[in-house]
């Protein structure tokens, strides 16, 4: 009798606990995004590089004033423990290419509390569709998020002639991050991990879906010479089930880990082309195929570790 009042109980404060949170995070978004959506629409009306240059910097600092509030709130409310590890030599005026696993919702706080105010605040390639989202999409455009344009494979049977644009618009959109700090955010999978899409993948890694290199190679082709270090982050949440973001923010998330190393580029990584090179191509997926290789092993070691501790 006395464990399903138990049970119930904490159901219930785990409810209000992530409505809490919700509101206090609703209430941060709309205090700031009137000030960046009233930037942005500055930057696009303003004359001049400099004088836009000037209003992405003031967005940027709007959206890193918003992550470390919601970094605070999350430190007030949440049991939550961010073990973070290798972030002493990381610099806000570097520029980075991040490449990290991607299981959950939970993954984008996890780089929040890993990365914001250490490193440029990052920027994601998003789909097409978000810029037409109210208000978020001139938000995205203001913190010059990279929109991409993805072709299923039966549009592309019906329409050759648009295969390589999806890698082409990656170029175009990293342009522009050249000779500027950066943080640019690469999920070589291409999608969350789930055991059903493991599966059907045939992936010969334990806890990570294939990877893809095109778009890895195409950031590198634009911004490699400029880029001063490769971040390797591994989230993993120690556990039997992935969690998704209503288990973290009703407090059921007790620890997560994101480990980061930092990783030197080989010039010849952006030295060929990608789609007119066979022999570049394997170089670059046998560089991948290697990358992931050693992120599946130490993602084992590490949830060994994180139930043992």
């Amino acid at each position: 009798m006395i464990e399903p009042v138990v049970r119930t109980t904490r159901r219930l404060r785990g409810v209000l606990l992530a409505l809490t949170l919700l509101v206090l995070m609703l209430i941060n978004t709309l205090v700031l995004i009137g000030p960046m959506l009233l930037i942005a629409l500055l930057k696009l009306l303003l004359p001049g590089k400099r004088l836009k240059n000037i209003c992405s910097k003031s967005v940027m600092w709007i959206a890193e004033t918003w992550a470390e509030i919601d970094k605070a709130i999350f430190a007030l409310l949440l049991p939550t423990r961010w073990d973070i590890r290798g972030i002493d030599d990381l610099r806000r005026d570097g520029s980075y290419l991040v490449v990290c696993n991607h299981q959950s919702w939970v993954d984008i706080p996890a780089l929040i509390e890993a990365l914001n105010r250490r490193t440029p605040y990052f920027k994601f390639f998003l789909k097409k569709e978000l810029s037409w989202v109210p208000f978020l999409g001139l938000a995205f455009w203001a913190l010059d998020y990279p929109f991409m344009k993805r072709y299923s494979r039966e549009y592309l049977a019906r329409h050759p002639e648009r295969r390589g644009m999806d890698l082409e618009i990656t170029r175009r959109a990293c342009e522009k991050f050249r000779h500027m700090p950066v943080t640019i955010v690469n999920y070589l999978e291409g999608t969350r991990f789930t055991t059903e899409k493991h599966a059907r993948q045939n992936s010969p890694y334990r806890h990570l879906l294939r990877p893809k290199a095109g778009g890895l190679a195409f950031t590198l082709a634009v911004l490699g010479q400029d880029l001063d270090a490769m971040l390797d982050v591994t989230i993993v949440y120690p556990g039997e089930q992935t969690p998704g973001f209503w288990a973290l923010i009703s407090g059921q998330v007790p620890r997560v880990i994101v480990d980061i190393r930092t990783r030197q580029l080989d010039a010849k990584l952006w030295q060929g082309d990608y789609q007119r090179d066979p022999a570049f191509r394997e170089f670059m997926h046998r560089w991948v195929a290697r990358l992931w290789e050693e992120k599946d092993d130490r993602i084992e070691m590490l949830k060994h570790a994180g139930t043992a501790d």
